[in-house]
């Protein structure tokens, strides 16, 4: 039991609560409200265990900065409770039962995994040589919409499924930009790269509130194009005044409140919208 607590620790299970909502919406998008449970099942299985291996590749690859960095201390991998070898172990394993899983969906969607799962394999290294790193981290997130889309028969690469995966990309880019800030002087140490490091915190500050708006805009204009209700644009609105509220309480001066409960907050744009979104299809 200690072992199983120690890769949901390194795999930060909980933040599935950022990329999964917004594949059930675009599950839900696609086929207009009309998804099936089982589909909904397997996407959740996929999305979720495609994750997990993609955050343990990451922990790897960062392990020996995460090792010298006193804020990640708690992690399972820094603590010496997960080795490397059952790191890879447990990657192979979550790959595997992603493959397994999307085998049961349509079959587009097994031909376009590997394009899927790429960005998740090359993120951890984008640091090492650009500050736009989490727009690429928002680009990966936002595989999860689009394969939902896919899954629930959805058109490839039509414009709502591309206003979707903006809306959560640039979502992401914005507050992992604001989080990471706090880092500045430790990656300009050990020559990582982010917008705190080529911009300074202010500046990453400034191009965060830039993502968010051009986030909610995307959303806003996908809910016209699929001729959305009101209710839709309600959970629009929460989302909104979730970011708002989050650029009030922090800044780039002050980051005692960036802190884990920051971080999970922003689940409440997710939540809200998939639910708002759930609902418009009930009516």
């Amino acid at each position: 039991m200690n072992k199983i607590k120690a890769h949901i620790n390194n795999i930060a299970l909980s933040h599935t609560i950022f990329d999964l909502p917004f594949a059930f919406m675009g599950a839900l998008m696609a086929s207009d409200g009309k998804v099936d449970g089982l589909t909904i099942f397997f996407i959740a299985l996929a999305v979720t265990s495609g994750r997990a291996a993609a955050l343990a590749i990451d922990n790897l690859a960062d392990l020996k900065y995460d090792k010298l960095q006193p804020r990640l201390s708690y992690r399972a991998m820094v603590k010496g409770e997960i080795s490397k070898a059952e790191a890879r172990i447990f990657i192979l394993i979550c790959l595997l039962i992603m493959v397994v899983t999307v085998a049961f969906l349509p079959p587009i969607c097994l031909k376009l995994l590997p394009l899927a799962a790429l960005p998740f394999i090359i993120y951890p290294f984008t640091k090492r040589f650009t500050g736009w790193c989490h727009l690429f981290l928002g680009f990966a997130l936002a595989m999860a919409p689009a394969g939902g889309w896919v899954a629930a028969g959805g058109e490839i690469f039509s414009p709502a499924m591309i206003l979707l995966c903006a809306g959560l990309m640039f979502w992401i880019a914005g507050f992992d930009a604001m989080y990471g800030a706090q880092d500045e002087k430790f990656d300009k140490a050990h020559k990582l790269h982010s917008l705190a490091t080529e911009f300074g915190a202010k500046g990453a500050f400034k191009i965060s509130k830039i993502f968010h708006i051009i986030s909610i805009v995307s959303l806003v204009l996908l809910g016209i194009i699929l001729d959305l209700g009101a209710i839709y644009f309600f959970g629009i609105g929460i989302a909104a005044g979730t970011l708002f509220y989050q650029h009030i309480i922090v800044s780039p001066r002050d980051f005692h409140r960036v802190t884990q409960a920051y971080f999970m907050r922003n689940g409440i744009v997710s939540v809200a919208i998939f639910i708002c979104t759930w609902l418009n299809y009930l009516e």
